[in-house]
């Protein structure tokens, strides 16, 4: 495809962007206090929220860890159920490459720590709302040589067009990041000089350290998308096309429009290299909010509530008296507890201890009663804990009614696995536009045992089919369907399974004689791994009809030779095999034994029918006067 290529990238297009950037800021704003103040609740600083005046330094502030105990039971959710891809093809040619790729994507993943990457964004993705995935080519790994980078990314430190609901369809994406000037300059020689302490406008979150940005400089990373037309076998054909651009200062470090090896594209996929994961949407937004948003709300209450119930706990429990003016008594020793005598000149009626006013019963059921709010709007019931209440203490009820509190997880569990499955599209896209070079993997089977396999993206390139009705050679692009599914079940998941297969063990699901049964119930079921089980019980049908088919073959042979030789012992052998005896399949020792006499006898008969062959040849052969 040809296109128009006299656009470049100079200092006026990059003031044009920063511009862009600005209005992009302005729209975010509201987002990143919102962020910023979430990580406050994160780290139990919320008070500081509370009390911006800080009125009084001696009250008690108590941070209560139930919004922190359900976010991590949510974590922990996540975790449990680590998402695995299957890459599938869609044509029968595509089988082999499907195949390499199923292998050799996991490898690549790993390669990456995608784990750790996974659960930082999980992490995001509860407290802020939305977990972000960036999947980039880096050329600096593999000794040069590149390849794919999995990496969370900072939602501070990206700017989206303000309005849209899916982050594609925004017109630009800015990504910010801060670079020592040292670094830049040696990586960039045309910055020699140009550097200068400037004031970094990056939004971040609120730490303990000092953060000193002397000597950095503000690094933007500019994605956008063009729509370019051209022709493509005497066509007109119109495409978007993605182009990155790197500015410092209102420099442009780099532009895919000014190299004319990128010139076609920076990803060919078209897309912005970002993935969101999404907990809860909001309208005309790409990012959503968190299960923190929901729950902080109901535990500032709880912890002002708790504030009242131990300020007068305290009071209470702090003997204090009334003194008169004047009254002769010697403070110093009075409060000092280790003294047994106390001396005064006044009246002991002078000294009044002062009662404090408890708190009724109803303000501790309120304060229960906000914490089971936090226990019900997050779905973190007990027993998604582990937690049972009186008169449930079955194993089977106390997993059932997990899995049934469990569906909340399930359904954002489900959300995760969708970005996951976006993620891997975007590796393989990356494959087939940079894996020119063969590479070599180690792949690691089910049974343990290593092979090295080489592989190159020839198998994913576009390939010719035949001449279209244009007269011009048509072209079919290799597509490859991705299934999710969770490496690693639940404890939850794995009690029922496990119950599940001893069910059918016990039903005789597995029995050879049931396979028709076993597979018509089976196909009306619905579990995990449903197809695997049916795949070995319809083998084990097919084996047992093999062998009852063997069974009657042999019988017939057994039968014609025990009629011309007449050795009963084979007949014998035939009628123990006969019908209504037990299967060969089923196995035994008993079996066993009727197998072997059943050959002993036929290998016998057989000897014996070849004897007398012999016997019958050399009468027929010597002269009758010999005899």
């Amino acid at each position: 495809m040809e296109e128009n290529r006299e656009t470049k990238i100079g200092e006026e297009e990059a003031r044009k962007a920063l511009a862009i950037l600005e209005k992009y800021k302005q729209g975010k704003k509201t987002l990143n206090q919102r962020l910023i103040d979430n990580e406050e609740w994160w780290r139990m600083r919320h008070w500081e929220r509370f009390d911006k005046k800080n009125t009084n330094k001696e009250a008690i502030k108590p941070a209560s860890a139930w919004l922190i105990n359900s976010l991590m039971n949510k974590h922990a959710d996540f975790m449990d159920n680590y998402p695995e891809a299957n890459i599938l093809p869609r044509e029968e040619s595509d089988k082999e490459t499907a195949k390499l790729l199923s292998e050799i994507v996991p490898y690549i993943v790993d390669r990456n720590e995608y784990k750790s990457v996974y659960s930082s964004a999980v992490w995001q993705k509860i407290k802020m709302g939305t977990g972000i995935y960036g999947i980039f080519w880096d050329s600096q790994k593999e000794n040069g040589l590149g390849d794919i980078s999995i990496r969370r990314c900072d939602p501070l430190k990206m700017y989206w067009e303000p309005g849209i609901d899916n982050i594609q369809d925004s017109r630009n994406l800015f990504y910010l990041n801060v670079m020592d000037n040292d670094l830049i300059e040696q990586s960039y020689p045309q910055m020699q000089g140009k550097l200068q302490d400037t004031l970094i406008s990056v939004e971040d979150y609120l730490t303990d350290d000092y953060v000193d940005n002397t000597g950095k400089t503000l690094i933007v990373d500019w994605y956008y998308k063009k729509i370019v037309t051209g022709e493509s076998g005497g066509m007109p054909v119109t495409k978007t096309v993605l182009h990155y651009c790197k500015i410092c200062n209102g420099i442009v470090l780099y532009a895919s429009e000014n190299d004319p090896k990128m010139r076609d594209g920076w990803y060919q996929h078209g897309m912005y290299p970002f993935v969101f994961d999404m907990m809860f949407p909001i309208e005309n937004s790409p990012y959503g909010f968190g299960y923190l948003d929901i729950m902080k709300g109901c535990q500032e209450y709880i912890d002002k509530l708790g504030q009242s119930i131990l300020q007068n706990s305290l009071a209470g429990s702090r003997p204090r008296y009334a003194c008169k003016d004047g009254a002769g008594f010697n403070e110093e020793e009075f409060t000092d507890l280790s003294r047994d005598i106390v001396h005064y000149n006044g009246s002991c009626s002078d000294l009044l201890p002062l009662k404090v006013a408890p708190l009724s019963s109803i303000y501790w059921q309120v304060y229960l009663g906000k914490i089971d709010e936090l226990k019900e709007t997050s779905g973190n019931r007990d027993f998604s804990q582990g937690a049972t209440t009186s008169g449930v203490t079955a194993a089977s009820a106390i997993a059932a009614l997990q899995e049934a509190g469990s569906k909340l997880a399930r359904d954002m569990i489900d959300g995760s696995f969708q970005a996951h499955q976006a993620v891997i599209y975007m590796v393989l896209e990356l494959i087939r536009q940079f894996y020119t070079s063969p590479r070599v993997f180690r792949i690691t089977n089910k049974t343990g045992s290593e092979e090295f396999v080489t592989f190159d993206n020839s198998g994913m390139q576009p390939q010719d089919i035949g001449i279209d009705f244009t007269g011009m050679m048509a072209q079919r692009k290799p597509v490859y369907d991705v299934t999710v599914t969770a490496q690693k079940a639940s404890p939850f998941t794995k009690i029922s399974q496990n119950e599940l297969a001893k069910e059918m063990y016990n039903l005789g699901f597995f029995n050879p004689q049931l396979a028709d049964q076993a597979l018509a119930c089976l196909d009306m079921m619905m579990f995990d791994g449903k197809e695997e089980v049916m795949q070995k019980i319809a083998q084990n049908g097919t084996l047992y009809q093999q062998m009852q088919q063997m069974q009657q073959t042999m019988s017939q042979m057994a039968a014609v030779i025990a009629q011309s030789t007449g050795d009963m012992r084979l007949l014998d052998a035939v009628g123990a095999m006969g019908p209504g005896k037990q299967p060969i399949v089923s196995g035994g020792s008993s079996k066993s034994a009727q197998l072997d006499a059943m050959g002993n006898a036929t290998r016998e008969a057989a000897s014996s029918t070849a004897g007398k062959a012999r016997e019958r040849a050399a009468k027929a052969a010597t002269p009758k006067g010999a005899e």
